[in-house]
C-alpha cells in the first residue's frame, strides 16, 4: 500500500441545531468583519436567520453577499471578488448548496493571492492559503464543506473545470440537518443522488483506500435507505438527517479518494447543456457503473449490501451486478432524468461529447476501468435511450485492462 493522505475541514460541527454553534466557531476564529456568500434563493427562504442570529449573539454582524448564481461561471467569481477586495473582511460564511460553497471557498483564495482566478484551474494551482472560511450547506448532496475542489463553468469554451487545492479546504464546516428540511423534492432528488455518486465513486475509485472505504460504504448505506422518504416526506427529519449525514461522509470520501467516469462524462453536460451537476451525475451513474462492474467485482457486491439489497445465495457476479440496478431503480424511484434526450442533449452532439469527456484526464485515470473516447462515446450512446442495453440486461463480458 502506497502513502495515502487524508484531508477534510478543519472543525467539523454535525447534528440537528449545530448550526447554533456558528458564533462561537466566529470568535474563536478573533473574526471582526464577515461577510455572509450566498445565493437570493437561500435569502428568501429566512434560512439566514439560524445564522445571523447567533452571530449578532457574540457581536457580529455579517454582510450579506447573495449574487452566487447556480452552476456559477469565473465571471460571477470575478464580480463577487470586486466587492469583497479591500474591505477588510476576515471571515467568509458560505451558506447554500455545492455553488455557494465552492464560490466561497475560492473567494476565500482570491483575497489573499493577485492571480487571475483561471490560473488556479487544476491541481496546486493556489499559492497562499485565504482568509478563514466557514461552510454551512442547506442541502445534502454536494459533500463540498469537507472538499478541497470547487467546480465552474469556463463560458469561454463552455467546459466545467476544477480548482483542486488543499488551501480551499473550510476552516469549519458546520452539517444541520433541519436547514435542509426547506428543500424542495426536486433539488433533494438530484442532490442526494449526487452524493450517492460521490460515495459509490470514490469507494470504487483506483485511490481508495482503508480509510475511504468505511466512510463511502456508510454513505451509501444511509443514503440508499433514506432518500426517497426525503423526496416524498421533506417534513422526515429522520431521514433529513441520514441524508446530511451521507453527503458529508461521502464528501469527505470524495475529498480524499476522488471520483471517477461518471463526473468526467458528466462535467461536458454541464458546461454545454446547463444540466445542473447532480442532475448529470445522476443520470449517468447507472450507465458508468455498468461498464465498471467487471472491473471489481468484489467492491460491486459490497455496494449492492451497502443498499439492502438482498445478495444471499447469489454469485459474487450477480450481486454486483444487483448494484448496478439498484441504482438505477432509486435514480428512476426519485424522478431522476432517465436518457440524455430528456435533458435536450441530440444524437449528433454525442461525438463531441465524448471527445470533451476524453480529456478529463484526472478523473478518467482514477476509474476502475480504462476509457477511450470511443468507450466514452459507446456510454453516452446507451445513455442517450436508442442504441445499446439497458442497464438493466445483462453485463457485457469484455474487460478493458
Amino acid at each position: 500500500m502506497g502513502i495515502a493522505y487524508f484531508r477534510t475541514a478543519g472543525t467539523l460541527l454535525t447534528g440537528t441545531g449545530s448550526v447554533t454553534a456558528i458564533g462561537e466557531q466566529a470568535v474563536l476564529l478573533k473574526a471582526s468583519k464577515v461577510a455572509l456568500i450566498t445565493d437570493k434563493i437561500i435569502r428568501e427562504t429566512g434560512l439566514l436567520s439560524k445564522v445571523m442570529t447567533p452571530l449578532a449573539a457574540v457581536g457580529l454582524q455579517a454582510d450579506i453577499i447573495d449574487d452566487v448564481v447556480p452552476e456559477p461561471p469565473f465571471e460571477n467569481l470575478e464580480m463577487l471578488a470586486a466587492k469583497l477586495t479591500g474591505k477588510g473582511y476576515d471571515l467568509l460564511i458560505g451558506v447554500g448548496g455545492g455553488s455557494a460553497l465552492d464560490v466561497t471557498k475560492v473567494l476565500a483564495v482570491m483575497l489573499t493571492n493577485d492571480e487571475d482566478v483561471r490560473e488556479f484551474i487544476g491541481i496546486e494551482k493556489v499559492k497562499k492559503p485565504g482568509i478563514p472560511t466557514i461552510l454551512v450547506p442547506t442541502t445534502a448532496g454536494t459533500g463540498s464543506e469537507v472538499t478541497y475542489n470547487a467546480i465552474f463553468t469556463d463560458t469561454r469554451d463552455s467546459v466545467k473545470k476544477g480548482i483542486v487545492s488543499p488551501y480551499l479546504l473550510p476552516t469549519v464546516a458546520i452539517v444541520d440537518a433541519e436547514l435542509t428540511l426547506t428543500v424542495p423534492p426536486t433539488v433533494t432528488a438530484a442532490t442526494g443522488m449526487d452524493a450517492l455518486v460521490h460515495a459509490v465513486e470514490s469507494y470504487t475509485a483506483i485511490r481508495a483506500g482503508e480509510l475511504t472505504d468505511g466512510i463511502a460504504l456508510q454513505a451509501i448505506k444511509l443514503i440508499s435507505r433514506s432518500l426517497r422518504r426525503a423526496v416524498y416526506n421533506g417534513n422526515d427529519l429522520k431521514a433529513r438527517e441520514d441524508m446530511s449525514m451521507g453527503s458529508l461522509l461521502a464528501g469527505i470520501s470524495l475529498g480524499n479518494a476522488g471520483v471517477g467516469a461518471v463526473h468526467a462524462l458528466a462535467y461536458p453536460l454541464g458546461g454545454k447543456f446547463n444540466v445542473p451537476h447532480g442532475v448529470a451525475n445522476s443520470l449517468l451513474l447507472p450507465f458508468v457503473m455498468k461498464y465498471n462492474v467487471v472491473a471489481d467485482l468484489e467492491k460491486f457486491a459490497e455496494v449492492a449490501k451497502a443498499m439492502g439489497e438482498n445478495v444471499s445465495g447469489l454469485s459474487l457476479r450477480e450481486a454486483a451486478e444487483r448494484a448496478v440496478t439498484a441504482l438505477a431503480q432509486l435514480s428512476q424511484d426519485v424522478g431522476i432524468p432517465s436518457n440524455l434526450k430528456e435533458v435536450g442533449v441530440q444524437a449528433t452532439d454525442l461525438p463531441a461529447l465524448a471527445e470533451e469527456a476524453s480529456k478529463v484526464d484526472r478523473l478518467l485515470q482514477n476509474n476502475p476501468r480504462w476509457l477511450t473516447a470511443n468507450e466514452i462515446l459507446k456510454i453516452y450512446d446507451e445513455a442517450y435511450g436508442e442504441e445499446g442495453e439497458s442497464v438493466n440486461s445483462p453485463m457485457s463480458e469484455e474487460v478493458h485492462a
